[in-house]
């Protein structure tokens, strides 16, 4: 198994629900903190949005592992940004038997 090329600087994003001041609630993305990532495009499938074609493409991106329960260890519904792009992740897995990197399986939806 190859060493990873960790050169992709990330911002990993937690989901935070805000009360609106009308009873309800807005979605905000509270950054945790700056993963390195190595990054690579998967598939890709066009289907239909809610106004608007769009463009889905699945991504695989390598991280250094961090313990179960840090805040530093991706989850399944966080996200990475790199300035205006935006990853969704789906699933972690750990790469190696020594748990020395994960694998975030993501999507990145564009609308063209």
């Amino acid at each position: 198994m190859s060493t990873p090329r960790l050169n992709r600087a990330l911002v990993l994003e937690t989901a935070q629900d805000v009360p609106d001041g009308a009873g309800g609630f807005d979605r905000m993305w509270m950054p945790q903190g700056t993963i390195w990532a190595d990054v690579s495009a998967r598939s890709g499938r066009a289907t239909r949005g809610a106004a608007a074609p769009v463009s889905v493409t699945a991504y695989r991106m390598i991280v250094r592992a961090a313990p179960m329960g840090d805040p530093a260890r991706p989850a399944a519904g966080q996200r990475f940004r790199e300035g205006p792009r935006v990853w969704r992740i789906e699933a972690v897995a750990e790469r190696d038997p020594g748990a020395r990197h994960l694998i975030c399986f993501t999507e990145e939806e564009l609308t063209p």
